[in-house]
């Protein structure tokens, strides 16, 4: 008897790929709000404002079917880092989930598109007990490069320190 039941299981089964191949690709993120981050995407030099001071390389590619905006970065100074940038439609925000070489430092941010902007914002604890806000900022430039400009606060939003301002320009 267990013998007929393996055979007819193993008859039932379709020969070749594997079931999950079998039943198609998965979707991929195509709705409007999953390419709200894709002025992102290229291979970029990254520099100050005018361009005389490199501060790294990065490139951002799309992957997961579409799903997710992954971040390559290399600093000029040695130092890399990878995010992994998506949209939640359960929690209608985007996240980031950062990790640089740095003694695997890592951030979540948590946002989403205000008009043309990237806004991802996170709350880390600091020296103290204090609680340490991160605002970083997307911010496509009308010349083709993108603004990220990032800031942190201790007190509430009272008064900002700048991490990061630098500019994306595609290379070529």
């Amino acid at each position: 008897m267990r013998l007929r039941i393996l055979f007819v299981l193993i008859v039932a089964l379709p020969l070749g790929a594997p079931l999950a191949a079998q039943q198609g690709p998965p979707p991929g993120c195509t709705t409007p709000e999953y390419r709200q981050f894709d002025y992102w995407l290229g291979d970029w030099n990254v520099t100050d404002s005018a361009g005389g001071v490199m501060y790294g390389t990065n490139n951002v590619t799309l992957e997961e079917a579409t799903c997710v905006v992954h971040e390559h970065w290399a600093g000029a100074r040695g130092g890399t880092g990878q995010s992994f940038n998506y949209f939640d439609p359960r929690r209608q925000l985007w996240q980031q989930d950062w990790v640089a070489s740095n003694a695997g430092s890592s951030l979540h941010l948590v946002g989403k598109l205000d008009g043309n902007t990237m806004v991802l914002e996170a709350d880390l604890p600091g020296p103290n007990g204090t609680a340490i806000h991160h605002k970083a900022m997307w911010i496509p430039q009308p010349d083709g490069r993108v603004r990220q400009y990032w800031r942190q606060t201790t007190d509430g939003g009272k008064t900002w320190t700048v991490v990061f301002d630098g500019y994306y320009k595609k290379k070529g």
